[in-house]
């Protein structure tokens, strides 16, 4: 596809940027935009997939068709197949009429599911079924429907890993991703992070009939260097603060800098200079999870000797300061709260214990080798094999894994006074699956 066809594209719907990459997924869409091939459109959450099912409808000889856009992750699980599909009247409570489903209503257009990862099985069942036959069932009916739709899907999840764990069809997997069109997040298209800020800056200007405002070079560089878990929509949302709270219209590296937040959901790390780079790297998550462990034993088994010292020699200003400052790096509940909720089963695990072996049929404990001075990696072999036999010994010691997960709910919620989007966000969970967990724990007062 010429260059000018998708710089029409770009002026037609919006789009800014100049990377190759952003402009291979448009080309893409105009290439299967006049078939009728379904297409998986995937990218991290907040890049502007939303644009692309719109392009390949407008784009195809369907244009003048029904478009539907569906969030396949804000719908009940119990209503999903009706509001896909429809129903009859009394095919289950308060169905009081015949309703029509998107996949009829849609029939000679286009219909696109957003976050088609958090779909029940059953549902991607009945949705293989749509795309390979064009038939589908009404819920509550024997009656076999057709309906001729051009489906296109999107998803921030990893799909591969999603069909490994058993919770999306391999099958379905690959008959929506006839096609695929990756979006590429925004911390990988760096010569557009300037050219976004500037669009964003001049239409909040215009809005709210005020200056627009600029960066200077410094400022454009840490703008460039920032990681933008949040894609664009996070760089939208800083571009429109500072337009309306800074008097300055001049935007320096300082007053930038107060807006990056340094801790944001869902961030990695960029990658060290040399200064800070530590000769230690961790093969896994599990591997940082142990460590964190075996620190924390470290830790109370010195504060258990400094608190001996002073009931044997007295305590004196030496031992309580030692104490103190122990007590200071010792992990609260509070920081287990913080984690995400799916690492707070890692830390239900039992710590490592020494064996127990029997020597002339008495059971004596065997005094091991300090697992400070094991090397990680044989810690966690050990741990694997032993962690089992041990487990009923600390069941009574810790909090239970469904306490631990509403109390991490419960937090969240506070911290983005009740808005349910950003705590889920928060807990690396879908808004779906939250809701559930509310009313699982009977937090809907939250």
């Amino acid at each position: 596809m010429a260059k000018q066809s998708i710089q029409q594209v770009k002026q037609r719907f919006g789009i800014i940027g100049i990377s190759q990459e952003l402009e291979r997924a448009i080309d893409t869409a105009l290439q299967v935009a006049p078939t009728d091939l379904s297409v998986l459109i995937t990218g991290e959450s907040g890049v502007g997939k939303e644009n692309f099912p719109q392009i390949i409808h407008q784009y195809s000889r369907r244009k003048h068709g029904p478009y539907f856009a569906i969030n396949c992750g804000s719908i009940p699980e119990g209503t999903i197949d009706s509001e896909l599909f429809g129903h009859e009247k009394g095919s289950f409570t308060g169905a009081t009429a015949t309703r029509k489903g998107y996949f009829e209503s849609a029939d000679g257009g286009t219909l696109f599911l957003d976050e088609v990862g958090e779909l029940p099985l059953s549902t991607q069942a009945r949705l293989l079924r749509v795309l390979e036959t064009g038939e589908f069932i009404k819920v509550g009916s024997s009656k076999v429907e057709k309906s001729d739709v051009r489906v296109v899907a999107a998803t921030n999840m990893n799909m591969v890993h999603a069909v490994e764990k058993g919770k999306f069809r391999e099958d379905l997997y690959y008959r929506l991703n006839s096609v695929p069109i990756r979006v590429p997040a925004l911390r990988d298209r760096k010569e557009d992070v300037t050219l976004l800020f500037r669009k964003f800056a001049g239409d909040c200007a215009e809005r709210y009939m005020m200056p627009s405002i600029s960066l200077t070079d410094d400022a454009k560089e840490l703008l460039q260097s920032y990681r933008w878990p949040g894609n664009v929509r996070q760089l939208k949302n800083i571009t429109e603060q500072i337009s309306v709270i800074e008097k300055e219209r001049v935007i320096t590296f300082e007053i930038l800098q107060q807006y990056l937040p340094k801790q944001e959901v869902g961030m990695v790390p960029l990658k060290p200079s040399q200064g800070e780079t530590s000769g230690k790297t961790f093969a896994n998550e599990r591997e940082i999870l142990y460590q964190v462990l075996f620190d924390m034993k470290r830790d109370l088994n010195d504060l258990k000797q400094v608190v001996r010292d002073i009931i044997e020699k007295g305590a004196d200003v030496e031992s309580s300061t030692q104490a103190d400052a122990l007590l200071q790096e010792v992990p609260t509940e509070e920081d287990l709260y913080r984690l995400p909720v799916k690492y707070s089963e890692e830390f239900l695990k039992p710590p490592l214990t020494p064996t127990s072996q029997r020597v002339d049929n008495k059971e004596e404990v065997q005094e091991a080798t300090s697992y400070d001075e094991m090397d990680v990696q044989d810690a966690i072999e050990y741990n694997e094999q032993e962690e089992l036999q041990h487990a009923a010994e600390y069941v009574d010691e810790v909090m239970s894994l469904q306490e631990i997960e509403r109390k991490a709910i419960i937090k969240a919620l506070e911290r983005h006074e009740g808005v349910r989007r950003f705590a889920a966000r928060d807990l690396e969970i879908s808004e779906r699956t939250l809701y559930r967990k509310i009313k699982e724990y009977n937090l809907e007062d939250l």
